[in-house]
């Protein structure tokens, strides 16, 4: 497993759409592997492929309680509910904060590293970063979507 280079604000490729993968080898496998590495090295709770630079649909989340750890495969969001505004963050935009119009609830299709179809059904903090990573494999980031007036830019700790 090894630490990936995160792209930042002002790389364009955070605007483009990821490909969707067609096959599960351990390239793949690796990469998830990294993905997860590298979002637990910057206290992430989600991170997309294309944040590491490879414009693949593949999503990671992590929760950080019993069985809240995710890697999807081209997952798609099948149905949502209610909303809710949340105070949302971005390991691509580590010094931006604002609130942002997400589903309450969530239900999201998609393989897992076997290839098998699955279903994630997320409430609260899961839907809203289900929602947040589907955007990242759209090219569709945060900021974008940050209620206006509450974007916040805070320093980072020296």
């Amino acid at each position: 497993m090894a630490i990936r280079n995160l792209r930042y604000e002002g790389d364009e490729i955070l605007n483009k759409i990821s490909r969707e993968i067609t096959v599960i080898d351990d390239k793949i496998k690796e990469l998830a592997n990294d993905m997860i590495e590298t979002m637990h090295k910057y206290d992430g709770v989600g991170l997309a492929g294309v944040q590491v630079g490879i414009l693949k649909r593949i999503i990671v989340i992590d929760l950080y309680e019993e069985g809240t750890q995710f890697v999807l495969i081209n997952p798609i969001i099948i149905k949502q509910k209610g909303e809710q505004i949340c105070d949302e963050g971005c390991l691509s935009y580590p010094s931006k904060f604002g609130k942002v119009k997400r589903p309450k609830e969530i239900v999201v299709e998609a393989l897992d590293l076997n290839g098998k179809k699955v279903k994630v059904k997320g409430k609260d903090l899961l839907a809203q970063a289900l929602a947040h990573e589907i955007d990242h494999l759209n090219g569709k980031v945060f900021i974008d979507k940050v209620e206006p007036g509450t974007l916040e830019n805070v320093k980072p700790q020296q």
